[in-house]
């Protein structure tokens, strides 16, 4: 290649980016669907979609997932921000007493809605992700997470760039454009979204050329108006040389950038297609953080993001990475309120991610997609485990990676307080690559071919009973299998069972008392009716706050005509229904 063409090839992700608005969120096209770098969609073999959270600034991991067992060790590291115990009107949610010790954390008291998704059986946490070396610098680690490599490793691709690369294989230019004998089986929507004003390294594919669509937050309109599109004009108004010149090199790259923005209104008129095929939410998706601290509240930026990946989904695009952003987690400072560190910024930024994504699923399960859609949070680090005296946080290491979703294989995996040699930071356990090709290879079924193009050299090829196993980059990482996403969905019955249920009573049948034997994993309120075969409610059995725990309540039930009732539980979400005969 000589050094022109890589001067062009270094300078095509700026010139590609057309900017326009689609219903109030602005949006730019990258090259990927013009006549010169047409897609075919010929290894792509499901409709799956993997929906990317971005917690820009780096999240602090220790005040959303409070470790329950270490919480002294907590508390004595951040005592100016630790996050109640006990003797709190807000204090930290536990969230799965069912775990070992060592696992056990509790929820940020604004993060309630995640604990509803995960015992729903729809998260997972993944504790102390980072990568060897971790710097804490927000550009650096931002591009190590998006390209997919270590610390010294300098890619021009990021690793989604490299996915759809194997999934939608690129026409070649010049020679499949100028060959007529190539078939066009082209993807009519972009192979990816961005929300937010740049296209980020993770979309880039070799060459530098990315394969995203990127929108801003306020919206999508149309873009009649943008110069370049006045079809009716005899002269084109961007400098296109005279046809003379047409087998110049000059002549076919910047006819290349400029149909690029042809493309963009095709786009436009492809996505307010889509839109119209699908009706706004009925899902109620929180906008203001509900309480006064921070003063004036904070907004919620990321449920438009979400109300729009479900409608353009459920208007049938095909975009099988979405990228949604949320801002504002580099919290030095005034990361909580000097008079209750359960309120502040930090708190606002937990409670919109929370319940944007319990509307998100809501909105996806009315709308018949939630099997089709698993959603991944990122931040180029955490913070350090030690608070420091403006109420907040450095940059740190290692921290929690959240995934949601029907596809996700609940639980909580890693120790949730463990700290590297200095106790100032949280140790890594996992390697951010070993999550992301775990998620690539149970949920958007990479086959191991083409996961090693994802991550170089992700498989040993001379054992393959060793699965997951080296990058190949200079750090010597090594993968494993993780349970983090279903290949095949099967429901989460097993683990909901395993912490809600309502067994036997005992006597049954019984004459004049019996013993109700039920378990929750939430201090959610619990009722037990009794009822008729007819419906017709008789006795309340249960009704109260109970901690998590199982429990044995005996109830009378003398003055019960003899035969067949139905005694019910009922407790947040959960629900389950069993027979009792009284005989006389």
């Amino acid at each position: 290649m000589n050094k022109s063409r890589r001067d062009f090839l270094k300078k095509l992700p700026l010139a590609m980016s057309i900017p326009f608005t689609l219903e109030g969120i602005s949006m730019r096209v990258m090259g990927q669907q013009n006549p010169l770098t047409r897609m075919a969609a010929a290894a792509a073999t499901n409709d799956r979609v993997l929906v990317i959270l971005q917690m820009h600034g780096g999240n602090d991991g220790l005040n959303c997932c409070i470790p329950v067992a270490q919480y002294g060790d907590y508390y004595n590291k951040r005592p100016n921000i630790a996050i109640p115990a006990a003797n709190s009107l807000r204090k930290y949610i536990p969230l799965d007493s069912t775990l070992p010790e060592i696992n056990q954390i509790g929820l940020h008291p604004d993060m309630i809605a995640m604990k509803h998704l995960y015992d729903q059986g729809r998260m997972t946490v993944v504790q102390g992700v980072s990568y060897k070396n971790n710097n804490g610098s927000h550009f650096r680690g931002r591009d190590i997470t998006f390209m997919g490599g270590s610390y010294d490793d300098y890619m021009q691709s990021g690793w989604i760039g490299r996915y759809l690369q194997g999934e939608y294989a690129p026409y070649k230019y010049p020679e499949d454009f100028l060959n007529p004998n190539v078939p066009e089986n082209e993807m009519i929507d972009p192979l990816a979204i961005e929300i937010g004003g740049d296209v980020s390294l993770i979309f880039h594919q070799e060459g530098n050329i990315p394969t995203s669509f990127t929108l801003s937050e306020e919206g999508l309109d149309n873009l009649d108006d943008l110069e370049g599109f006045f079809e009716d004009q005899a002269t084109d108004p961007r400098g296109i040389p005279p046809e003379y010149l047409k087998d110049s090199a000059y002549y076919k790259e910047l006819k290349w950038i400029l149909d690029l923005e042809d493309k963009t209104e095709d786009y436009t008129k492809r996505l307010q297609e889509v839109l119209s095929k699908s009706s706004a939410t009925t899902i109620n998706y929180p906008e203001k953080y509900p309480y006064n601290a921070p003063s004036g509240s904070i907004t919620n930026g990321l449920r438009n993001q979400l109300k729009l990946v479900a409608r353009l989904l459920a208007g049938g695009c095909k975009t099988k990475v979405f990228l949604v952003k949320i801002g504002g987690f580099d919290t030095h400072a005034d990361q909580v309120e000097k008079y209750d560190p359960t309120m502040g910024g930090h708190a606002a930024l937990m409670y919109h991610v929370a319940s944007s994504m319990k509307a998100f699923q809501d909105d996806l399960r009315a709308r018949g997609l939630e099997d089709r859609v698993l959603t991944l949070t990122t931040s180029e680090f955490s913070r350090r485990v030690n608070s420091n005296a403006s109420y907040g946080t450095d940059h740190g290491t290692a921290g929690p990676m959240f995934i949601f979703g029907k596809g996700a294989q609940p639980g909580v995996l890693g120790e949730a307080f463990k700290t590297n040699d200095s106790g100032n930071n949280l140790a890594m356990q996992y390697d951010y690559r070993n999550v992301y090709a775990n998620i690539m290879r149970d949920w958007m079924q990479v086959d191991d071919t083409r996961l090693n193009k994802i991550f170089p050299d992700a498989r040993d090829a001379n054992d393959a009973s060793k699965g997951l196993m080296t990058t190949g980059t200079s750090d010597g990482t090594v993968f494993e299998q993780l349970p983090l996403a279903q290949q095949v969905i099967t429901g989460n019955e097993g683990f909901i069972g395993d912490r809600f249920s309502l067994e036997d009573c005992y006597p049954n049948p019984a004459k004049d008392k019996t013993t109700v034997h039920f378990k929750v994993n939430s201090a959610y309120q619990v009722t037990i009716n009794l009822f008729t075969n007819d419906g017709k409610k008789v006795k309340a059995i249960v009704d109260g706050v109970y901690n998590p725990g199982e429990y044995k309540v005996e109830t009378d039930l003398t003055g019960l005509p003899a035969g067949n009732y139905i005694y019910e539980l009922k407790t947040g979400f959960y629900k389950e229904a069993k027979k009792l005969i009284i005989v006389k």
